[in-house]
Order: C-alpha cells, then structure tokens, then sequence
C-alpha cells in the first residue's frame, strides 16, 4: 500500500523539481527548442484549467482539488492491494493533481512547459502527464473488468441453459 503513496511523491518530486528548473532558468514565454517545430520547453503559465478555461478561479479549483484528492486517498485505502492497476492509476493521479495544488497555492497558477509544436498542443507539465496517463489507465482497467464480468455472465447463462437441457 505504501508503494502507490511513495510513487505519488516521486512524481510530485519530479513534477516540482521540472518546474522549480523552469522558473529558475527561463524567463516566462521564453522556448527552447530541443527539436525545432516539434518539441521546445516553453515557459507558461496557467491561471485557469486544461487548455486554459475557467481562468482565475484559483480557489474553485484549490476546493475541488482537495475534495478530488480525499476521494482518491479514500478509495486507494479502500481498494489497497486488491486492485493493483487501479491502484497504480489512483497514484498517478494523485501526484499529479497534487503537483498542480501546490502551484495554485503558491503562485495562483500553474506552471506549463512541454510544448509539442508539431501537433499544435497545450502547454503542460509533468502533474498534468501523470493525470492524463492515470485517467487512461483507469480507464482501461474500468472497461476490462466490464468486459470480464460481461464474458463470465454469459458464460453462466451457457452453462445455466445447458444445465437447464439436460
């Protein structure tokens, strides 16, 4: 159990660490391509929510962050060992949502610097990475166990109906 908290902190560490660098050594808008077109670090700044909606709504979303974070802290408890890769997403996202928490408690915004040009994308960061991949993820554990509990009904319909023939 203490694994997907210790894996949340590491991505918090690295998430914080990424942005530290970022604000230390780049002055805000600045880029720096590391394949021209494609991908620059970029310094940004986010005031409001993905792709920059619901901008200065700081404390909307220090609330709702916070009451995000119980529930998972709750259901990660809940779930434990039982459900590994839930667990696994659970932690994804909740070192991500609290690397984002701690900037809007810091700074009133986030801070933002992958750029992928190529593909015309959001500015983001390392919080906003682990929150996409641990939503898919559970995603993906949520609609395998779908389809294994909807295979094992039918499977004990044959087997009822077979029962039933006999």
């Amino acid at each position: 159990m203490l694994r997907y908290y210790i894996f949340a902190a590491a991505i918090l560490l690295l998430d914080q660490a990424t942005k530290w660098l970022v604000m230390k050594k780049m002055h805000l808008y600045e880029s720096i391509p590391l394949w021209e077109g494609v991908f620059h670090i970029t310094s940004h700044r986010n005031r409001g929510a993905a792709f920059g909606i619901l901008q200065d709504q700081r404390w909307l979303f220090i609330l709702v962050t916070c009451a995000v974070l119980a529930a998972i802290v709750f259901y990660l408890m809940r779930i434990g060992k039982s459900q590994p890769m839930l667990s696994w997403s659970l932690a994804l996202i909740l070192g991500g949502a609290i690397g984002n928490l701690v900037d809007r408690i810091r700074f009133g915004e986030v801070v933002d610097f992958l750029d992928f040009r190529y593909i015309n994308f959001a500015i983001f960061n390392i919080a906003d990475s682990a929150i996409c991949i641990g939503v898919a993820l559970m995603l993906l554990v949520t609609l395998r166990q779908s389809e294994g509990e909807s295979e094992g009904a039918a499977k004990e319909k044959l087997v009822q109906k077979a029962g039933d023939s006999q």
